[in-house]
């Protein structure tokens, strides 16, 4: 049972990033022991175990004592105590590479990984560090997560480049549809736009319904799925996911057209020019959210000021004729006026409200007080773009401007009312740079929903793990890849990419909004509740209306891809879950027949040799080196032998238990590593690790940067060190599946440890294969 008195320490939960496996059968959500929902938590790698798993845990060390007849693990060959680490060497041994905390309550000292274990000593690993430093920054600890935080002058560019800058391309899809009625078409573009502003008030005016609903972060796959289910929070997550990959490819191929159109002759490489771009927005968000903030920052507030003077332009310009508008070119009808033309010419309009969820995803990159400061900027945002869309569509009204391929309408404002002089050019490029960085937006959000999405184990575990620089950098590669593949393969033409884009935006925005409704009918007892659902239920209407009339009238044109990828993200999502249900139920611990151990071997015959633990010596002075491998493998004796049996955890799940028993059963001295990537996640591992018994001698180390194979490959080395004379046996615990597509759901741990472990001499590495029935 658990140590009755202690109190357990805090944390949060997660899975195994060891020694390749998730300990997917133990622990609640991580995210639900965080107070805000997707932030950074790289405790999330170790489960949180309730009482029911601690006494499941305690239950399973009694067995193991029960099957060893109370006896421990031959002791160490190698000293654990304090006195063994002098704070200071010359060399790089153990001392040198790894700091020494002082031991407590009579368990083993800590050790803490220093900046010269974060790399492999190779060539190539020395390379590949220095590289990571030279494009991304030095890596953060974890206690530098609240400095990572925007404050609101710098979120509101972040987080509203990609609403702000659909000002680009809304309209201008809205036109597209309607000249091909001709001048009769064009006459629907006020009304039109003036339905568009209305749901943008509507719409804005719900997420801070939900922001206050979710002061932790309540993004479209939580409040859909809290309120509505698991199959529509996977359908909003869908369609989120559709809606960021296709916010970074629209808003690249956008940025690339506004360049064509100010200079024809880079027309033919605006799909490398994007491509380039996307990799400039991969290496600026993997170096972390405050820097990739400050770095796009100035684009997203250049864009405002510019279309607002091109506004108030137009308008002095409009006001010295009258308000008398200009008349259109002569336009050709190719179809008439009708219910469908003009729902299609909403629906593409309506893409310029892309975006307006980002804020209430993300209230846990805001600096304190969170909720506060998000519905400030989402407020500010809100108004921002209704003001531009708003202007800009006077303008088009005012100035006569129509949908011209190769000529984008904001450039043909500019034209007429700036010139052909540098404010034109300003104009072209500042719409060019906020299109090309409004992609940062989706850089924010997607990689939190695929790590709220690996918590709920309906995603690969990968996702959760935290970069260098504290950003979800498998989620950012992710993002930047699929992007990308959609820019190439649709070559970079933006219209062929809006018929994709609404669908996903208004699923999301529908089921959000719904989910919202029923969340306020829940809590009733709450102040304003029926004001707020009022607004919710507002929201939800306009955006089914508008999900609907996308997925309709633009289904032939491209809108089925969007629903095929909606359905296939659900499928493999579900498929994903099954999996980590199957292997969680395989992996949790089972007491009684579980833990069973060989029973103790016989006392050797007399005068036959018995195997003794090697003998204390005294550890190895500065400067002095390891024996050579010729020397330090020239046993050939089974006396000569002296082993000590390493073995690396992370979870206290059954594929480690096994590889902790297999390794006692040898009756040679064991001694169980574990990498904690904060002091608060050691702390955990070392309560778990005395409910179950302390039956083993257990080295923490503390790796702040998140450095997991090479801080244990510097260990091993540092034991071989000290202890030539040793044989250090490593024994990984390694999850076996079925298929091969099961390896993604898994970490490579196991075999990268193998990889750079095995040149070391009087090492031995093996592993305990726990094979997964599903």
């Amino acid at each position: 049972m658990p140590d009755a008195g202690r109190e357990p320490p805090p944390g949060a939960a997660g899975s195994d990033s060891q020694n390749g496996h998730e300990g997917t059968g133990a622990g609640t959500s991580a995210g639900k022991a965080s107070e805000y929902a997707g932030a950074p938590n790289p405790d999330v790698q170790l489960p949180e175990l309730d009482e029911s798993q601690l006494r499941t845990l305690a239950r399973a060390g009694r067995e193991w004592e029960k099957t060893t007849g109370g006896a421990r693990s031959p002791g160490l060959p190698v000293d654990l105590e304090t006195a063994s680490y002098p704070s200071v060497a010359a060399t790089p041994t153990r001392f040198g590479r790894f700091a020494h905390i002082a031991a407590g309550e009579g368990r083993s000292p800590e050790v803490r990984a220093t900046a010269e274990t974060e790399s492999l000593p190779s060539l190539w690993g020395r390379a590949g560090q220095a590289a990571r430093q030279i494009l991304l920054g030095p890596p953060l600890a974890a206690t530098a997560i609240a400095m990572e935080r925007m404050r609101k002058l710098v979120a509101m560019p972040v987080l509203s480049a990609d609403a702000i800058s659909s000002i680009a391309y809304g309209p201008e899809a809205m036109l597209a549809i309607l000249v091909l009625a001709g001048g009769a078409g064009l006459n629907y573009t006020l009304p039109i736009a003036a339905v568009i502003g209305l749901l943008m008030l509507a719409v804005g005016a719900s997420y801070r319904q939900t922001i206050r609903a979710y002061p932790g972060g309540g993004g479209s796959y939580l409040v859909a799925g809290d309120n509505l289910g698991r199959i529509a929070g996977l359908t909003a997550g869908a369609g989120l996911a559709t809606d960021y990959i296709l916010t970074v490819a629209v808003s690249v191929a956008s940025g690339t057209a506004a360049i064509s159109s100010a200079i024809p002759s880079l027309a033919p490489d605006r799909v490398a020019i994007g491509l380039a771009v996307i990799a400039l927005l991969l290496a600026g968000n993997l170096r972390g959210v405050r820097q990739a903030g400050a770095l796009f920052a100035l684009p997203t507030y250049l864009f405002i000021l510019v279309i607002g003077a091109l506004i108030v332009t137009g308008g002095v310009h409009a006001a010295g004729r009258g308000w008398h508008p200009l008349p259109p070119p002569r336009l050709t009808a190719t179809e008439g006026v009708g219910i469908l033309l003009i729902l299609r010419a909403f629906a593409s309009g309506s893409t310029a409200m892309t975006g307006i969820e980002a804020i209430s995803n993300a209230v846990p990159a805001f600096r304190p007080v969170e909720w506060r400061n998000s519905r400030t900027t989402l407020t500010l945002m809100i108004g921002t773009l209704v003001v531009l869309f708003a202007g800009t569509i006077m303008l088009v009204k005012l100035d006569g401007v129509v949908y011209i391929p190769g000529n984008t309408v904001l450039s043909q404002l500019a034209h007429r009312d700036f010139g052909a002089g540098w404010l034109y050019f300003v104009t072209q490029a500042t719409t060019a740079g906020i299109l090309l960085l409004a992609a940062n937006t989706a850089y924010n959000d997607f990689p939190r929903l695929l790590y709220l999405m690996a918590r709920d184990r309906q995603a690969p575990r990968l996702f959760l793990l935290i970069g260098d620089r504290l950003a979800f950098s498998n989620g950012i590669i992710a993002l930047s890849v699929a992007a990308a593949v959609v820019l190439a393969g649709f070559g970079g033409r933006t219209e062929s990419l809006i018929p994709l884009f609404a669908v996903g935006v208004f699923l999301a925005f529908t089921l959000s909004q719904t989910g919202m409704i029923v969340h306020w009918w829940r809590h009733r007892d709450q102040p304003r509740w029926l004001r707020s659902l009022a607004f919710n239920a507002t929201g939800a209407f306009l955006s089914a209306a508008v999900f609907i009339t996308a997925a309709v009238t633009k289904f032939t044109a491209g809108a089925w891809a969007a629903v095929l990828i909606v359905v296939l993200f659900i499928f493999t999502a579900l498929r994903i879950r099954r999996f980590y249900d199957r292997a969680g139920q395989a992996l949790s611990l089972r007491p009684h027949g579980v833990l069973e151990m060989p029973e103790r071997p016989p006392s050797p015959a007399p005068g036959r040799r018995q195997i003794k633990p090697a003998p204390e010596r005294e550890a190895a002075p500065p400067g002095t080196e390891a024996k050579p491998a010729t020397e330090a493998e020239a046993e050939d004796a089974p006396g000569e032998i002296h082993n000590l049996t390493i073995v690396p955890i992370a979870t206290l799940d059954l594929s480690a238990m096994r590889t902790l028993a297999y390794a006692a059963s040898f009756r040679q001295p064991v001694l169980a590593l574990h990498i904690s990537p904060t002091d608060t996640e050691a702390e955990r591992f070392r309560y778990y690790w005395k409910t179950w018994g302390n039956h083993l001698p257990l080295q923490v180390i503390v790796s702040p940067h998140r450095a997991l194979v090479a801080p244990i490959y510097h260990y091993v080395w540092s034991l071989h060190h000290d202890r030539p004379d040793l044989t250090l046996t490593v024994m990984l615990p390694e999850i076996v599946v079925r298929h091969w597509w099961q390896r993604a759901l898994h970490n490579q741990n196991a075999p990268r440890l193998r990889r750079v472990l095995r040149p070391l001499p009087q090492v031995v590495v093996t592993s305990v294969p726990f094979h997964l029935p599903a």
